[in-house]
Order: C-alpha cells, then structure tokens, then sequence
C-alpha cells in the first residue's frame, strides 16, 4: 500500500473581478493561480509504526468514553456537542459568552457571534441525525447541515445550502484573490471533487480517526461553500465517526484542541495540500486523546453537579416537581418554565414554585432582565461547558499538540 499522497497541482486560471472595489491592483487583476487537490476515493492508505498505535489508543478511547457513563450518557451528549460547536466557531473567530449562547440557545435576540455559535450548533447536530438516519455520508448531508448554518445569516443566506457556483479564496484582498494564502479549485470542479470526497468517506478500510482526519483535510481543500467551510467541515468529522461506529452517542470535542493554536492547525492543512497526511491524522488522534480524557472528567463532575445540587436545596419528595426538575436540567441546561411544563407532570403553580426554590439555592440563574417568561441556566452545567473547552485547549497547548 502506498506511503505517498499526491500533493495539490496548481494551474494558472484567467480571472475577471466581478465587483467593482478594491485598489487598482484588485481591479487589474487577470490571472490566478488555482489549486487543485488530488481525487482521493481509491487511494491506497497506509500508517503503520507509532502512528497507527496512537490512533488506535485514541479509537479505543473514544469508544470507551461513548459507552461508559449509562444514565448520565445523555446529558454528557448535549453538552459534548455544544462544546464542540462553540469551539469550533471560535476557530473562525467567532467569540461570545456562555450566557449569551445559552440565551441563544433558547430563541433569545442576542449578539450576532452567539446566534452563529447556535447556528453551527444544529449544523452538526443536523449532520450527525442524518448520518444516524442513512447510515452514509453524502453530498446532502453536508448541504443540509449548511442550509442550518446560514439560512439566518443576513450575508449568507441567499447561498445557504448550495455548492458555490463562483471562486473563492482564503487571506488576501476581499475583492479579489490578489495575496490570498490559498485559492481553492474552479467553481465548475466542486461537484467532481465532492463525489470523489463521498466515496472516500464511504470507505470502510481505513482507520475511522484516519478517513475522518483525511476527509476534513480534503473538505477544507475543496472549500465547496461560499462560507462555513471551516465549521462543515470539522462537523463532517464527527458525522464519519459515527457513520464508522466509532460513536454511538456522543461527538468528540476536537475543536476544543485545534482553537488552542489556529496557525497549527491551518499549517496541518497547508501540510496536507503538499502531500503530507500523516501530520493531521496524528494531531486528530493526538486531539482525541485529550478530548476523551477531558470529557470523562466532564461525565464525572455531570454526577457531582446533581449530588451538589441535591444537597444546597436541601431534602425533596421523590416525584415532586423540584425533583423532576433537577433531573431534567443535566440535559437541559437552559429552561423556561414554559418548557418545564411540557416536559414533566406538574401542575403550573408547582413548577414555578420549584423554579424558585431553585434559584434560591444557587441551581438556577436568570439569563434575561425579563420579569415575566424569565429563562434560567443551570449555572454549573454551563459553567462546566465553558470549562471543559477550556481544559481540553490547555492539554493541547502542554503537550504543543500542533
């Protein structure tokens, strides 16, 4: 089986700026030079020697940490997905609090950047469902997911969904591709390119965490939508994980490890468009390590977090509304008393009344200003979501994993 992987070709393509701006160099411009990966469905993957023994140990990891946690499993799979996400929009430099995601989450007007996280949120949530659904990847999975993304964007929206069908480019001048870092293949060749992708994720014979590394490498090299590549396409990881069986239940919070060094991570696929696949494949598993390792403290401190909540509301009736309520907030973190009241049988009068022990106790904190349809976080679970992120980035950065 072959060690090599063919580097990007480059061809010169004649370019004409379809906006008018920029600088006189910018409207000048008549040539450029485009990039053109390899097509990858049938090539021959080997890794052997220590790295396929990292990814191996990652697998197994993962696999673990997917079966591990019984009750609390559910609850660990929310917030493993939201971590995920959020991580991931900041990789695009996409930055805001916990709180104001949380108030996103729950269909609150907040900043522009908490809207996207959310938005990436159903993305990959929307790509894992239909991965779980048809069991392959394909292109729509991948639109669809996209379609979720920025079907609100008020830039986005009109291409929401759809292959682009005009050239792209990252860095550079936002006018035309004159000093752009890279330039992606010619509109015309995308639909080519991702058939060929889809029948690379299909595959079977290789090493899940290895189809999944070469995959997004492949993905981001495309570059098929006008925007959102970047969080597409880190979901697409996860989407393969789980089409592989490698997850049943939960995602692996990767992201959370590559926002720790964006030029590490953008030089991995830099590395990969000149023919090197085993540096990513390596970091992915490298990734998944830590993020294993951090979530299984995460799942741990999920069953803490209801003991300790137990404890500062003091003694409740088994059945009662403040019960089902604390049982209900691990996996649902952000309530109204509306939506308690579609989720357990409790009268309204006792619902409100247990919210408010709750918040007594320090379980709930108010997400509004609102006097009326107030929304509540339970503090410790978003807290712990911020955390998690947060220690998965450090683990990263000590072990200078990019």
């Amino acid at each position: 089986m072959s060690h090599e992987w063919p580097a990007h070709r480059h061809e010169i393509r004649p370019w004409r700026q379809a906006v008018r701006g920029g600088t006189r160099d910018d409207r000048m411009l008549s040539e450029i030079e485009v990039a053109l990966p390899p097509l990858i469905a049938d090539i021959s993957i080997s890794v052997d020697g220590l790295l396929a023994s990292v990814v191996e140990q990652a697998a197994r990891e993962v696999t673990a940490l997917d079966t591990a946690h019984g009750r609390g499993l559910g609850a660990l799979g929310v917030l493993l997905l939201r971590t995920e996400s959020v991580a991931s929009s900041k990789i695009e430099q996409v930055e805001a609090s916990i709180d104001d995601y949380a108030r996103a989450l729950h269909g609150i007007k907040t900043n522009s950047s908490a809207a996207s996280m959310v938005a990436a949120t159903e993305a990959l949530d929307t790509m894992i469902a239909e991965v779980e659904r048809t069991r392959l990847i394909d292109v729509s999975t991948m639109t669809s997911a996209h379609a979720a993304l920025l079907r609100d964007d008020p830039v986005e929206r009109h291409y929401a969904g759809r292959l682009r069908d005009v050239q792209n480019w990252i860095g550079g001048s936002d006018y035309s591709p004159r000093h752009a870092t890279y330039v992606p293949p010619p509109w015309e060749t995308v639909v080519e390119y991702m058939d060929d992708l889809v029948r690379f994720a299909n595959r079977d014979d290789v090493p899940a965490l290895v189809q999944a590394a070469i995959a997004h490498a492949q993905f981001e090299s495309i570059h098929p939508f006008t925007d959102g590549n970047g969080r597409i396409g880190r979901a697409l990881i996860n989407a393969i994980l789980r089409r592989r069986g490698a997850t049943k239940r939960i995602v692996v919070p990767l992201a959370s490890a590559l926002v720790a060094n964006r030029d590490g991570y953008f030089g991995l696929l830099n590395d990969y468009r000149r023919g090197e696949f085993r540096a990513i494949v390596r970091s992915f598993a490298s990734a998944s390590l830590i993020a294993a390792s951090e979530s299984y403290t995460t799942a741990e401190r999920l069953t803490e977090i209801e003991s300790e909540w137990r404890t500062w509301v003091g003694r409740t009736r088994r059945g009662s509304a403040v019960d089902m309520v604390l049982a209900l907030l691990p996996a649902q973190p952000v309530i109204s008393a509306e939506d308690v009241c579609g989720k357990i049988a409790a009268p309204v009068s006792s619902v409100y009344a247990a919210i408010d022990r709750l918040r007594d106790a320090g379980v709930l904190r108010p997400l509004t200003e609102r006097k009326r349809n107030q929304v509540w976080g339970a503090g410790l679970i978003l807290d712990e979501l911020d955390d998690l992120g947060m220690r998965i980035a450090d683990a990263a950065r000590d072990q200078a994993l990019l």
